[in-house]
């Protein structure tokens, strides 16, 4: 699906951005602060898109759903019921009248209107700072056929929370993961990918086999994953547009797993077991020799690149329990990284370049946690009976992992949480879900 974006105001506010959720202020320009204090959500008023054409009356009220939903899906935002309003928004070009909404609070407002001409179908909004009684950034307009209308939906989304917050969206993105059926001990597994809220939903492979981690490329077009349809792990590259795939080349004799891209989109890294060791490999995605990048008598596995592809992370028992270590991407000596109690797996760089998430193990509860690069600053972010592999958003905000339930009926289930450990929401999926691998933004 293809957009186009355009530019159609050159009204712009100066904001003053920070990285680091918290208040939004009355005074100054409108800006949330995320850090680790108390979070009071910014209160927004979203009246319902104006539909420009007769047959853009349905598709602008869904849009409208979709942005709302995305935005206080976050836990920053508050909506604001259209109950309260004073006044509305008759039309795209009316000027705003400021005082109506600063008497229910409203801090942004957004506004926007869509048309529908032939197979296009063109969606175009406004953000405004309701107390500074400006314009925020210049208005936008997407263009797509009638079909890509939650695309354009999740697009002014994730332009609203980066002008917000200043830090890039991830509404605009996709979901690749394992959908499970059946009991434990009749699972049934196929690769399914989804936009990142669980909607649109297809599957990429049957369940005739079992299918393990699944890791999209860097330009979001292709998927590594782990299949057992020979009757030992082997690792295909699958094009998602076309779900044709291949299996890249093995030696004999060996069992491959536990692949993932590097940032080049080429070169790929991966588990070999042979002879009982299993260490890490690397290779091009397109095929050739496998350089070895660990020789310890110890399983390494689980290898993950840092985001400018100069150090990968992986987790091995070389020292007597599962912990996490960095090694250059050419391999050499690793370091550990990992010192708290417990066990340490499924390590994944952030794609800011500033933490590792992971699975920790301890005193029979399982973990989704981060850690500093040195090992530093851990935080666990959630506690259950079965809680792994987590993936980051692509904007390094979110983290989405599967969470297993206990029993012989036990069902596993997607779940999102802020790096601050807030706002853990499932995740809906027609069947169960595991081994979730977030996509870059959509172009």
């Amino acid at each position: 699906m293809s957009f186009q974006i355009r530019v159609f105001t050159a009204i712009l506010a100066v904001l003053s951005l920070f990285t680091a959720p918290a208040l939004a202020q009355n005074s100054g320009p409108l800006r949330i602060e995320i850090t680790e204090g108390v979070i009071e959500p910014l209160p927004f008023a979203l009246p319902v898109f104006e539909a420009e054409t007769a047959d853009a009356t349905g598709v602008a009220a869904q849009i409208t759903e979709v942005i709302s939903a995305d935005l206080t899906g976050t836990g920053l935002f508050r909506e604001i019921e259209p109950g309260a309003f004073i006044s509305n928004v008759s039309s795209f070009a009316a000027p705003i009248q400021y005082a109506d909404w600063k008497a229910i609070n409203a801090q942004a407002l957004i506004t926007g209107a869509v048309a529908v001409q032939g197979n296009q179908l063109n969606v175009k909004f406004r953000l405004y700072d309701v107390f500074s009684g400006a314009e925020m950034g210049d208005g936008l307009q997407f263009s797509a056929t009638p079909e890509g209308w939650r695309r354009m939906a999740h697009k002014v989304a994730d332009a609203v929370y980066s002008r917000i917050t200043g830090e890039g969206g991830y509404f605009d993105s996709r979901v690749v993961y394992v959908s499970e059926t059946g009991t434990k001990d009749a699972r049934q597994k196929r690769l399914a990918i989804m936009d990142y809220d669980g909607a649109n939903v297809k599957y990429l492979t049957d369940s005739s086999s079992i299918v393990l981690a699944p890791r999209f490329s860097p330009d979001g077009q292709r998927v590594l994953y782990t299949s057992y349809e020979t009757g030992f792990p082997r690792i295909y590259v699958l094009d998602v547009t076309s779900v044709q795939r291949r299996a890249l080349e093995s030696q004999e004799g060996t069992m491959s797993f536990a692949p993932r891209f590097a940032p080049d989109g080429e070169t790929i890294v991966f588990s070999l077991s042979q002879g009982g060791n299993t260490d890490i490999y690397r290779m091009n995605v397109n095929g050739g020799p496998a350089t070895r990048l660990t020789a310890a008598p110890s399983i390494e596995t689980a290898p993950s690149y840092s985001p400018d592809g100069t150090q990968i992370v992986f987790e091995s028992d070389r020292s007597g329990s599962q912990q996490l270590y960095v090694m250059p991407a050419s391999g050499g000596e690793a370091r550990r990284i990992s010192f708290g109690p417990g066990r340490y797996g499924t390590p994944v760089w952030s794609p800011r370049g500033d933490l590792v998430a992971f699975t920790k193990q301890n005193a029979g509860r399982f973990h989704i946690g981060v850690m500093r690069l040195d090992g530093s600053e851990e935080r666990l972010l959630t506690a259950s009976f079965l809680d792994e592999g987590p993936t980051w958003s692509p904007n390094g905000r979110v983290i989405m992992f599967s969470r297993e339930t206990q029993g012989a009926q036990g069902r596993a289930t997607l779940y999102s949480v802020d790096i601050t450990g807030r706002n853990l929401r499932p995740v809906r999926t027609p069947e169960g879900g595991s081994d979730p691998s977030w996509s870059p933004l959509q172009r």
